[in-house]
């Protein structure tokens, strides 16, 4: 078949262009990461002024026009209860203590659950929650959960499990603009953190899930769960 010689030749296939964007695309991913890295090794230290959920939520309010009043105070954890972190732990991260990052036995019955249709249970253990947190806000794709799992180890690493559960405590979204223990405590009991009993924290622990739908005072079902297995942990 001739080609038509009234149509323009076509292009040259540039199999160098696509080489370049590939090598300055990786390199932006490298320094992307980088970054991310040494965030978190100067989160040791430094309390992080924001995250991106917090972003996250700012630009929401503003793109749809509604009030927005950021309740955000960092505390460090002997300011918060031990009843409180217990429950917290218990509720989100059983395994917390045991684990390096990633409790792969809790991510083997989330899959099997959601293979038979039942109610998917989350599989995130704190360490991947604060990534996420810090990170990537509340938005869900494969690329976002592959860069989370690189740099989850990282924050075992530098971070260590005192320092990553202080970390979440105080970042971690408890309801419409309140991040934090300090920040919910105050909100929803009138009470600084150090001060929850334990059946304020079990209600507290049971609205992580879903904070901006769920109430305290309406989780005595899920609190009793919570308050259960903290016994079966001892305690």
């Amino acid at each position: 078949m001739t080609e038509n010689p009234d149509l323009p030749p076509k292009p040259p296939y540039r199999k160098g262009s696509l080489r370049s964007f590939v090598r300055w695309f990786l390199i932006g991913v490298a320094l992307l990461w980088s970054l991310a890295v040494l965030i978190l090794v100067a989160a040791r230290w430094i309390d992080p002024p924001t995250t991106a959920v917090h972003m996250e939520r700012r630009l929401q309010a503003w793109i749809h026009h509604t009030p927005y009043h950021e309740r955000y105070e960092f505390i460090p954890l002997s300011e918060i209860s031990t009843d409180f972190q217990h429950a917290v732990i218990a509720a989100e991260d059983a395994r917390f203590y045991q684990h390096h990052g990633f409790d792969w036995h809790a991510m083997q019955i989330a899959a099997e659950d959601d293979m038979e249709g039942g109610r998917i249970r989350g599989g995130s253990t704190l360490t991947q929650q604060l990534v996420k947190n810090l990170f990537f806000g509340t938005g869900r794709s494969i690329l976002r959960k592959g860069a989370e799992f690189t740099l989850v180890p990282v924050a075992e690493l530098v971070l260590g499990k005192r320092r990553i559960l202080e970390l979440y405590l105080n970042v971690v979204e408890w309801g419409p603009g309140v991040y934090g223990a300090e920040s919910a405590s105050r909100y929803y009991y009138r009470t600084p953190a150090r001060s929850v009993d334990r059946q304020q924290a079990a209600q507290l622990a049971a609205i992580l899930p879903l904070p901006l739908k769920r109430r305290p005072d309406h989780m005595s079902h899920y609190s009793g769960l919570i308050l259960e297995r903290m016994r079966q942990m001892g305690w």
